[in-house]
């Protein structure tokens, strides 16, 4: 049986350039890389030198602070380049794959008598761990904790992402596996949220507690989920995973074999045939960027979806977490006197001058054009017409700018994450980088708290 959610506050950003629901193999990547700015608060220590040969699934280094969790070689082949920064810091490394693939192999595991320890260390050491993320603070899992209860959305809102329904279609036995793997790590229950209208793989499930949503983008987040099914208090965690990361940690059970494996969706108006590649973790975007083909020579590739991925250029490498690649406009011309007279093709929240509201279904080509400069904060109500969690989205916002760690506390910071503001930095007239005040927010909180 399931319980429905229906949200009513939010904003559905509809462009033009969606994915068609067709899926090419992508030309094989040669270089594959791991950034590690996704994996936020890791302190990577290597366990191979560069030059060294490694398999697809073999360590490549170990969390500082917890030494049996892993972060493994998408592929095989050698690594030739350990970026590093500043104190050097390691902030990227680069593997030039090997025409025949050598995959490090586990012994498979019986999830059904295996104990919740078990699950635990398998994980860790086969490098699915990373996978399984933790609220509060938005990072990867701590091993240690027990959570109240797992979260997995399957509910996509997000503009131009890649649709979980078509994405999962044929993987019921991984989804499976990887939900009683789960279902072990918690005494609460697993939750897993569907559209309204889905017929989703993912509702045929068991064991699972099946939600039904509907409603305007953020009700696809997890974070707008926890908060109308189970929300967080402080002491309290909650682990979330995304339904093409439950495919891997599900085949790795199954298989023994970490298969890094994304079904990637190609997407945005710059892109002459929007559609789906598969690929893996860590590939070239350039080898199915341009076997779609570039409608236009200023275009920015986004490496996520539009409103909570990252700059990227066309040779950059598929992030961890991803499974979109957004092609827009690059938005480097500015309308003359834009903000005083009617504007007909941008999406608003408000009335003012625009008639976005009047054609709700309407699609748009949106460029990366902030339409002003960043400013002080003007209090319009706008945040709140778009946030539905029950949180004062300015309030809370403002105190992370201030560094007050009892107001962020106390305004709700542990039930959040970056990507919980994306649709109010989008509405803000402000111009402010609401996604970057969070996760500064949260970095403090977890370092005086923690």
């Amino acid at each position: 049986m399931s319980k429905d959610i229906r949200i009513k506050k939010g904003l559905n950003i509809n462009l033009v350039g969606a994915a068609e629901q067709t899926t090419t193999k992508a030309v094989l990547s040669n270089v594959y890389a791991i950034n590690l700015n996704d994996f936020h608060g890791i302190t990577p220590k290597m366990l191979v030198k560069q030059g060294a040969e490694v398999k697809a699934g073999e360590p490549l280094f170990y969390n500082k602070n917890r030494e049996d969790m892993m972060f493994v070689s998408p592929v095989s082949g050698e690594l030739v380049e350990i970026n590093r920064g500043a104190r050097r810091r390691i902030l990227s490394l680069k593997i030039l794959a090997d025409k025949e693939q050598a995959v490090a192999s586990h012994s498979p595991l019986k999830v059904d008598p295996a104990t919740k320890d078990e699950v635990k260390a398998f994980l860790l050491k086969s490098g699915a761990w990373p996978f399984i993320k933790q609220r509060p603070y938005d990072i990867i899992a701590n091993p240690d904790d027990t959570p109240k209860a797992i979260f997995i959305s399957g509910y996509t809102t997000a503009p131009l992402a890649a649709e979980s329904d078509y994405v999962l279609q044929g993987k019921e036995e991984e989804l499976q596996a990887a939900i009683n793997a789960l279902g072990k790590l918690t005494p609460g229950k697993v939750h897993v949220s569907v559209g309204s209208a889905s017929s989703s793989t993912l509702s045929v499930l068991s064991g699972i507690e099946l939600h039904k949503v509907s409603g305007p983008h953020p009700a696809g987040l997890v974070g707008t989920q926890i908060n109308r099914i189970d929300p967080i208090n402080k002491g309290e965690t909650v682990w979330t995973v995304s339904p093409q990361d439950l495919v891997i940690i599900g085949e790795l059970l199954l298989t023994g074999k970490f298969n890094p494996e994304r079904i990637v969706a190609l997407s945005g108006s710059c892109v002459k045939a929007p559609k789906y590649y598969k690929t893996k973790i860590g590939a070239e975007i350039s080898t199915f960027l341009y076997s779609s083909g570039v409608t236009d020579d200023k275009f920015r590739v986004v490496n996520g979806d539009v409103l909570t991925g990252s700059k990227s250029k066309p040779d950059g490498h598929l992030g961890f977490y991803n499974n979109t690649v957004s092609v827009i406009p690059e938005g480097d011309d500015y309308d003359l006197f834009g903000w005083n007279k009617p504007i007909f093709n941008k999406i608003s929240a408000t009335r003012a001058l625009t008639f976005s509201w009047m054609q709700p279904n309407k699609k748009y080509d949106l460029n990366t054009n902030t339409n002003g400069e960043h400013r002080a904060f003007v209090v319009t109500g706008m945040y709140e017409k778009v946030f539905p969690m029950d949180i004062y989205p300015l309030q809370l916002l403002k105190a992370c700018m201030v560094q007050d760690l009892d107001e962020m506390e106390q305004l709700g910071l542990y039930e959040v994450a970056p990507e919980d503001f994306a649709l109010t930095e989008f509405v803000c007239v402000s111009k402010q980088p609401h996604q970057q005040i969070i996760r500064e927010g949260l970095d403090l909180l977890y370092k005086e708290i923690g």
